[in-house]
């Protein structure tokens, strides 16, 4: 069996498992990649949100690498993440930052991102073709996340370029540098706070560290890394993936553009019908378990297809459909249990705003080019456009 998940297509198929052969198999066995570990990929919704919230599948990917010879060079600020740990590490770390995402402090933010999204979109050349992704769905939730931690503007286009090698699908060497020039700028920027201090996300985790919150160094750069780029990653995608969802549901994106206030209602659905991430981030078996009818050995990596678990009809029913009236808030692309993104919030008011604001500032908006020649991001983990040519 060829493993699902290193087809080419696999990054632009939502449903890579067909509904009767998810229905059969759930949770299906793939083989081992160069130097891997044969794993198992998860497809099902009740299965996948099992999995998600299965304490016996740890994410601790230093005890599963420890003993295996690897010539990855990821920074240990990324290797070792908050995203890569179980409680009560986990826990801890968790709990520094939970307070930034909070409806509450969400909702300080939200006149911030208004003015960022009228700003980005008065850039639109009236009348002329517009990359929706690049003139949008990328610089606001960067700009955002880098307001929230204090990056200076002046560093940002390098956070940018940074953060997409991060996932530059099949480049290892390139993955392995830009994990070493984020950290190694973010060293720097904690430098540069302990002398000039704020009142950022940063700022106070850096009193935490100095504290006695018994924050380590490395702990410290590695959530500052987590944060900055997990906190634009998924939402630049989301946005781009709910935008073009839209511009081929004309019926749906009329009434939107009639009930701006629908928008927020309609989130859910956007999210599940076409996920922003692909992929849940690694996991592996601490001991045997069975999932989905499959027995799963201790120590196998298991894969959760976020984007197929979301378009399980058994779940909700023909997946295939966008319908904003659809009860979706069970969706997984945000994921679930422990390890939910934690910036959830954030990632919704700026979908919420950022989408209302197109639609009401372009009613005529529209796809510029054919939908086959939209180019997808190629990776595993998250699904995204690389550009969304739009005319109004």
């Amino acid at each position: 069996m060829t493993d699902p998940t290193e087809d080419p297509r696999f990054p632009q198929n939502r449903d890579p498992a067909s509904a009767p052969r998810r229905s059969a198999c759930p949770v299906q066995p793939v083989p081992a990649g160069p130097g891997g570990s044969p794993g198992y990929l998860v497809t099902g919704y009740t299965e996948a949100r099992a999995a998600l919230n299965d304490p016996r599948l740890s994410k601790d990917t230093a005890a599963f690498f420890a003993g295996k010879g690897s010539r990855r060079r990821l920074h240990p600020a990324v290797a070792r993440s908050m995203l890569a740990s179980d409680p009560p590490q986990h826990t801890r770390l968790r709990k520094l930052v939970t307070g930034a995402f909070t409806t509450g402090a969400v909702r300080e933010l939200r006149p911030f991102i208004a003015r960022v999204t009228d700003d980005l979109l008065q850039q639109w050349p009236a009348g002329e073709r517009f990359d929706l992704v690049a003139g949008l769905a990328v610089p606001l939730p960067v700009i955002v996340i880098c307001e929230l931690l204090g990056v200076p503007q002046t560093d940002r286009s390098d956070v940018r370029r940074w953060s997409a090698e991060l996932f530059a699908a099949g480049e290892p060497d390139v993955i392995d540098a830009a994990s070493h020039a984020l950290a190694d700028y973010m060293m720097g920027l904690i430098a540069a706070k302990r002398q000039n201090p704020g009142s950022t996300l940063l700022d106070r985790l850096i009193s935490a560290r100095d504290g006695d919150d018994h924050l380590s160094e490395d702990e410290l750069v590695s959530l500052a890394v987590l944060l900055l780029v997990a906190g634009h990653e998924t939402t630049t995608n989301a946005l781009g993936n709910a935008v073009l969802a839209l511009l081929q549901h004309p019926a749906e994106l009329e009434r939107l553009r009639e009930d701006p206030d629908a928008v927020a209602s309609a989130l859910d659905e956007l999210l599940r019908f076409d996920s922003p991430v692909s992929t849940a981030t690694f996991r592996f078996t601490t001991r045997a378990i069975t999932l989905g009818g499959t027995d799963i050995p201790a120590g196998a990596p298991v894969m959760v297809a976020l984007g197929a678990a979301n378009r399980d009809p058994a779940r909700f029913p023909a997946p295939h459909l966008l319908d904003p009236g659809r009860d979706a808030a069970a969706h997984l692309s945000f994921g679930h249990g422990i390890h939910r993104c934690v910036g959830a919030p954030l990632a919704r008011a700026e979908l919420e705003i950022a989408l209302r604001a197109v639609l009401t500032r372009f009613p005529g908006i529209r796809l510029a080019v054919p939908p086959e020649q939209l180019i997808w991001r190629r990776t595993r983990l998250v699904r995204g456009l690389t550009s969304l040519p739009v005319l109004a």
